[in-house]
């Protein structure tokens, strides 16, 4: 069967039935969530949003699109003209994937939270996802991913990285430390010899 892209298979959905997901890194200051406002309100929604759809719970997770999403939830005028419908176009994908895409989806247009990057890096590697995978899925190189484990702290993280060493001690064949007793009597006898010395 050959490929066909979810957007030629879009559906409305009840917003109640649609729910964003704990992942999203994507931010979007108030400036620009109100320009979405007078777009949708303008042009209608020229664009659907991403979701997976959760059979057992018969409820629709967002992958992309949360902000066109939060539109219809605060401003009932939207709310009403779209019947409370949102245009959604479904993906099937694993929970590593959906993740993958939703990164995708926001790096393609946009900025993205560190911290909630950083969680997301975290969770990937929980679900067995190397270095490598997370840098072909999610467009990252592996020094962006090392500073995103950095945020996190989690050693467990750092499992795979191979560190150089930055300094190594250099023995002096030479040098013998002085033992303590005679440290002291030198710390006294410089005492000594200031007492002495002309002011």
């Amino acid at each position: 069967m050959a490929f066909q892209s979810p957007v030629y298979n879009v559906i409305a959905v009840p917003i109640e039935k649609i729910v964003p997901n704990t992942y999203n890194p994507n931010a979007v200051a108030p400036p620009e969530m109100k320009l979405l406002y007078d777009s949708i309100k303008e042009d209608g929604y020229t664009m659907p949003i991403v979701c997976y759809y959760v059979k057992e719970k018969d409820i629709y997770v967002i992958v992309d699109g949360f902000h066109r999403y939060r539109v219809m939830l605060d401003y009932p005028d939207i709310r009403e003209r779209e019947n409370g419908m949102l245009p959604v176009s479904v993906i099937n994908k694993s929970l590593d994937n959906r993740m993958a895409s939703t990164i995708r989806h926001n790096r393609a247009r946009g900025s993205h939270d560190v911290d909630l990057m950083s969680n997301i890096v975290k969770e990937l590697h929980e679900l067995g996802r190397s270095d490598a995978w997370i840098s072909k899925h999610l467009g990252m190189d592996k020094d962006e991913i090392l500073r995103l484990k950095q945020i996190t702290g989690l050693a467990a993280l750092f499992k795979d990285v191979k560190f150089g060493q930055a300094w190594r001690p250099v023995e002096d064949e030479f040098y013998e430390p002085e033992p303590l007793a005679d440290c002291q009597e030198l710390e006294q006898e410089d005492a000594a010899e200031d007492e002495l010395m002309p002011v």
